[in-house]
């Protein structure tokens, strides 16, 4: 089972790795004391993020997510990385492939199926919904420093 490695940490940051993307079948998730889930791994905890959590997982050629699922107040990002497959929302079912984004609200019904001949993975980034404000935007939050790049 592939664990997730801590690279480096500091006051203000912390970098794991969980492999590469062909890897990230490897990882195993336990779901409850009979069912793990091969192929899923969250890192949202694992880097220490306070405002989100994101995880990977790799789906086989023919298998799917396993079941419908909704949020209480989580909205979701999905960004397939690797593969095609489709996916559904709401009985909507549309193709997606590597660099598909799809934004799902907390009340969406969605699931998620490989199609193709070769793994699936995807990052999905879950926070809380209706959250930001135009003041979050990265445009007005980011700060640019009057400091030298030293590499």
């Amino acid at each position: 089972m592939k664990q997730i490695e801590t690279i480096k940490e500091g006051k203000n940051f912390k970098a794991v790795s969980v492999g590469k993307v062909n890897e990230i079948i490897e990882h195993e998730l336990p779901m409850g004391p009979d069912f793990i889930l091969k192929g899923k791994v969250f890192v949202g905890q694992a880097v220490g993020a306070t405002g989100s959590e994101l995880s990977f997982q790799t789906l086989v050629p023919g298998q799917d997510s396993g079941f419908l699922h909704t949020h209480k107040t989580h909205e979701e990002l999905y960004i397939i990385l690797k593969g095609e497959g489709l996916y559904q929302v709401d009985g909507n079912i549309f193709p997606v492939g590597e660099g598909t984004i799809i934004c799902v609200a907390p009340d969406g019904k969605r699931a998620l199926k490989n199609t193709g001949k070769e793994n699936l993975t995807m990052l999905c980034i879950q926070y809380k919904a209706n959250n930001f404000t135009e003041a979050d935007s990265p445009m007005t939050d980011g700060v640019i420093l009057e400091e030298e790049l030293k590499w």
